[in-house]
């Protein structure tokens, strides 16, 4: 069955910086764009990165671009996302998501930028 399995995020300070890691299995990792998405407390879920099938071309949301950068190993079937110059407005619960078939979502991490 497909799995989506989040590691990373946590506490840090403003300023700092993460990386959070998604799993994958169950499908064929390398065929599928992978996205990113947080929902903070009280506000919808958005999306905050995509990453092509082959890495080769990648989106941000305006709140994060510049500072975040989505990125894949699909030798790992890993995807990524680093977060540098966190801000406390940063903090609420990350998804990775694929589209493979109906979709599946991580299940969420939290990350908390506070001093």
């Amino acid at each position: 069955q497909v799995q989506l399995v989040q590691s990373g995020g946590g506490l840090v300070q403003p300023g700092g910086s993460l990386r959070l890691s998604c799993a994958a299995s169950g499908f064929t990792f390398s065929s599928y764009p992978m996205h990113w998405y947080r929902q903070a407390p009280g506000k919808e879920r958005e999306l905050i990165a995509s990453i092509t099938s082959t890495g080769g071309s990648t989106d941000y949301a305006d709140s994060v671009k510049g500072r975040f950068t989505i990125s894949r190993d699909n030798a790992k079937n890993t995807v990524y996302l680093h977060m540098n110059s966190l801000k406390p407005e940063d903090t609420a619960v990350y998804y990775c998501r694929t589209t493979y078939y109906t979709g599946y979502w991580g299940q969420g991490t939290q990350v908390t930028v506070s001093s």
